[in-house]
């Protein structure tokens, strides 16, 4: 622990908390600053100016990732029949129906995400009170209910993250790894950013990105201007 302390503080000298750094400069630094024993991941906060209490504030959102998450995702799909045999062939991890229903219920969560094909809905519903609290529920508007389900599963497990504003006005997420290059983290960073900023609500007013971090599992913090991937 000593250690680890000593290298966090090390880490922080190199950033100056007062200052906004461009994209590229504080993808550097954070890269920079990952010095644990294990592949930490990238984490970006984005502080919105929304009260997702109000309907019309609510940030929810989809964004494929260009250079992948660096992360394995296991993939449960509510299927029958030939389009259960698609998710299978697109690598899906569980695929099933009322047996996986009972899986669920039983307590066996060792999946990241969840899809079904609109017919599934009916008993995907029947879920909600122990999906729903996990962020797991499929949505069709974040295209996790669908017939195409082959495309789905493929999206899910190559770089596809979901997002959601928190109480706070928040929004993390984990672009990739530091194992990343660096622009394999900028080119990240700017499409999740980017795909937020999108989401913008009709109810928000005023300026809606107010403050964007982005770091690493074990290190600093480093704050980034907007103007540096708004402009």
């Amino acid at each position: 622990m000593a250690r680890d302390g000593k290298r966090m503080a090390t880490a922080r000298k190199t950033v100056d908390r007062e200052k906004l750094y461009g994209a590229a400069e504080a993808v550097k630094i954070v890269k920079g600053n990952a010095k644990a024993k294990f592949d930490e991941t990238i984490e970006v906060a984005m502080n919105l100016g929304v009260d997702p209490k109000h309907a019309d504030q609510m940030v929810r959102g989809v964004v494929n990732l260009p250079r992948g998450t660096g992360k394995t995702v296991r993939v449960a799909v509510f299927a029958k029949g030939l389009k259960a045999e698609e998710a299978k062939k697109a690598g899906a991890d569980l695929v099933g129906d009322n047996d996986l229903a009972d899986k669920i219920n039983a307590g066996e969560m060792g999946f990241d995400r969840v899809l079904a094909t609109p017919d599934m809905m009916p008993l995907v519903g029947k879920l909600g009170k122990v999906l729903g609290p996990r962020g797991l529920m499929p949505n069709p508007k974040l295209g996790s209910v669908t017939m195409d389900i082959g495309t789905a599963v493929k999206a899910a497990k190559g770089g596809q993250v979901e997002f959601r504003v928190e109480k706070a006005g928040i929004i993390q997420a984990g672009i990739g790894k530091a194992s990343f290059p660096e622009d394999a983290i900028l080119e990240n960073f700017t499409a999740f950013v980017d795909a937020v900023t999108k989401a913008k609500p009709p109810g928000a007013k005023g300026n809606y990105v107010l403050r964007v971090g982005i770091s690493s599992t074990q290190g600093p913090g480093v704050k980034v201007d907007p103007a540096s991937f708004t402009a």
